[in-house]
């Protein structure tokens, strides 16, 4: 396999110029949605898709290789088209160093599938927009096609720390990228499932801008036993009232009930402070649905804390 070469170099331009305006994009929405994939970049005062909304892998026409590939998280009640829909997510966090991405139909020979083709024996650097929630993507950057597959047809998918091809490393390096991707994506579905069950508002302001809003661990992640990114252990929280979740300086009984710490209570210093004396009492805003709400047993274990903090 090569490399892109010189006769590529429009396309290695187009691609770092899209990357780029996709990495500040995360740095300021984080999860990008279906409107941020649909606006595109502008490259020589032309403006190009980074997606082609009705199939999942897209090369724009005046690319040479394969731009990105995409996975949709479907919608409940919705038709699942490919298998990769439901198990992607499930090979990452089993820990498999690949993914499956399955090809457009069943003709090897199709275009789309060609492309996944030659972005594999060139080695080519793509964008993976992993859906987390509908609508809603985690951006994978850079992503490699390690493997392609006209009898299973599917391509086999690997992830590398930016500026690294996964093929060329090694397999500790390998595994610290996947080990990355984890995390990441751990972070991203916990945070859009919390936040989309509380209706995009914090449970304790109400404050409905989601760009605000933290998906807040009840118990640490770091527990095994209740630790687990559901959402009966999440609360959406501003970042100030996640900090101070955090900090032990508001706690939330199995009741759902809102305590403020002595050290906050003995303080006068402005609005913001008494904002937050003021919840005491308060009972957090809750989500529709019984199974979303937060868990009793989570909440006792988390006030304890509060309580002996």
């Amino acid at each position: 396999m090569g490399s892109i070469g010189s006769d590529g170099s429009d396309d290695e331009l187009m691609r770092a110029c899209a990357f780029e305006h996709i990495k500040r994009l995360q740095a300021v929405h984080g999860t990008l949605s279906s409107s941020h994939l649909r606006a595109g970049f502008t490259w020589n005062g032309q403006r190009f898709p980074l997606i082609n909304p009705q199939r999942g892998i897209f090369k724009p026409a005046k690319m040479k290789y394969l731009l990105s590939i995409l996975t949709a998280f479907p919608r409940t009640g919705a038709r699942v088209w490919y298998d990769d829909q439901r198990r992607v997510h499930e090979q990452i966090f089993g820990g498999s160093e690949f993914v499956d991405y399955a090809f457009m139909g069943n003709n090897p020979e199709h275009a789309e599938n060609k492309w996944l083709k030659a972005a594999w024996e060139n080695r080519v650097p793509i964008v993976y927009f992993l859906g987390v929630s509908p609508g809603n993507y985690e951006v994978l950057i850079p992503t490699f096609v390690a493997g392609w597959d006209p009898v299973a047809l599917q391509a086999k998918i690997a992830f590398a720390m930016p500026g690294e091809d996964v093929l060329a490393a090694r397999e500790p390096e390998r595994r610290y990228a996947f080990r990355v991707i984890q995390q990441r994506l751990h972070q991203a579905s916990f945070r859009a499932a919390v936040i989309a069950a509380y209706g995009s508002r914090c449970a304790l302001s109400g404050l409905p801008e989601p760009m605000l809003l933290d998906a807040a661990h009840i118990v640490s992640d770091r527990e095994e036993k209740l630790g687990q990114p559901v959402v009966p252990n999440g609360l959406p929280l501003s970042k100030i009232h996640h900090a101070a979740f955090d900090s032990h300086l508001i706690g939330i009984d199995a009741d759902y009930r809102v305590h403020v710490s002595k050290r906050l209570l003995i303080q006068r210093d402005g609005p913001m402070l008494e904002a937050l004396k003021q919840l005491g009492g308060i009972q957090i805003h809750l989500p529709r649905r019984q199974q979303d709400r937060p868990d009793r047993e989570r909440l006792e274990q988390r006030f304890r804390e509060f309580s002996n903090a």
